[in-house]
């Protein structure tokens, strides 16, 4: 007899490991729908599906939250299933060879600023900001960022009065060191401006395609985290961003000045970022741009040995420039080729370059590529520029953002929920 989670859900293959349990896919018995379920042994010595489960339940309903489907124990686990997922930040990044455009990490800071500004809403601190933790909707959400993995997360303030957790020093680092903020690395009790300097960093590791404390060798992970500390430190704001939009090391300031209120950092930042794409808030990524590419050359005739080149594909060669990931202490490196999440057989295992420079696209952003319509729905529509009209590529993108669905990212086939 097949296994069942409440009834209700089929439980299928192992799809990946979590922090705190492993990930299946499961079916909805009912409507065929396809669910992420999280299993965790009700023996295990800190459990932690159950503080997530809440977590969930508390943010539900807000843009980027997964759904929480169903909550309980069934025999020797406690069980959580949730809204099945696209990849992670990680993993596109990685698709797109450890580097992404100016403009793909602008639209992604909009809408990962909205999710932590939410979270922060209600009252939680997320304390574990990475690519990792960002990760992509299926389908006609497949351009919404959604946010995940609530357990390290922790209340920053009463819910009813608003008073907020004591200062205190001393603390153990919370979270991944590569991204932590430099007072969690002090041993500072976290803030939301912890939250929101770690997005800084992700925002410049998409950008740099790494961080300057990266690679460092230590014989232990204390001596690791120290040294990650030291040289974080060491690196001035405007050594990180330089060459970038002067918004950024700005955005960096804003973090660390005690002078702002938290909603000042945000707005102004968000304005900031939003001024460089004015009206080329299109959702088209990166990687839309480079798996359209792909279909293209995989639909194309084949040429005769004497045909002339037409347009540049756009393509180089696939490169393994992947580094290694995280810091030993992160929780769980674990992602998902999303071929074997969604049940589906993956295309090309090779990841491609676009060929044009993006270290230099904010000095061209406005004129790097002509306007095109957003390709699918979105839950958060915005910055639609009037008179615009749909590209006539529309459709091609469409069918383009179903094949994302698809991809496969060389990585373990493993999910980080």
């Amino acid at each position: 007899m097949e296994p069942r989670v409440g009834n209700k859900f089929r439980l299928g293959r192992k799809i990946g490991s979590g922090s705190f349990g492993e990930i299946y896919l499961g079916t909805n018995i009912q409507t065929n729908e396809e669910v992420a379920i999280k299993l965790e042994n009700v023996k295990t010595k800190h459990p932690q599906l159950l503080y997530e489960a809440k977590l969930y339940r508390i943010l539900q309903g807000g843009t980027g939250i997964p759904n929480v489907r169903w909550f309980g124990v069934e025999g020797d686990y406690n069980v959580l299933v949730m809204d099945l997922l696209g990849p992670s930040l990680e993993d596109l990044f990685n698709f797109c060879s450890r580097k992404l455009s100016l403009k793909t990490v602008l639209m992604l800071a909009d809408q990962m600023i909205n999710r932590i500004e939410f979270v922060h809403s209600k009252s939680f601190l997320h304390r574990d900001i990475k690519p990792d933790n960002f990760l992509m909707g299926l389908g006609r959400r497949a351009n919404q960022v959604y946010i995940i993995d609530f357990g390290l997360a922790k209340k920053y303030r009463d819910t009813t009065t608003h008073q907020h957790i004591p200062y205190r020093e001393n603390k153990n680092l919370t979270g991944t060191a590569r991204y932590a903020s430099v007072n969690t690395h002090l041993g500072i009790e976290q803030s939301r401006r912890d939250d929101l300097e770690s997005l800084g960093y992700v925002l410049m590791y998409f950008l740099r395609g790494s961080l300057p404390w990266q690679g460092l060798k230590a014989g232990t992970k204390k001596q690791k985290y120290e040294k990650i500390s030291e040289r974080k430190v060491a690196t001035s704001i405007e050594a990180l961003c330089r060459g970038y939009p002067s918004e950024f090391a700005s955005y960096f300031h804003y973090c660390r000045s005690l002078r702002l209120m938290i909603s000042q950092i945000i707005h102004t930042s968000r304005d900031c970022f939003e001024t460089f794409l004015s009206a080329r808030f299109d959702y088209v990524f990166d990687w839309t741009i480079l798996k359209y590419q792909q279909s293209q050359i995989s639909s194309a005739p084949p040429r005769t040995p004497g045909q002339g080149a037409g347009q540049s594909s756009g393509l180089a060669p696939a490169v393994d420039d992947r580094q290694s990931g995280g810091e030993e202490g992160r929780k769980g490196d674990a992602v998902l080729s999303s071929s074997t999440f969604l049940g589906r057989s993956g295309g090309s295992s090779r990841r491609a370059a676009v060929s044009s420079s993006r270290d230099t696209e904010f000095a061209k952003l406005s004129t790097s590529a002509p306007q095109r319509s957003s390709p699918i729905g979105s839950a958060e529509p915005k910055h639609s520029s009037s008179g615009r009209h749909p590209s006539s590529n529309t459709k091609n993108y469409e069918s383009t953002l179903k094949g994302i669905e698809s991809l496969s990212f060389d990585k373990d086939d493993r999910i980080h929920y």
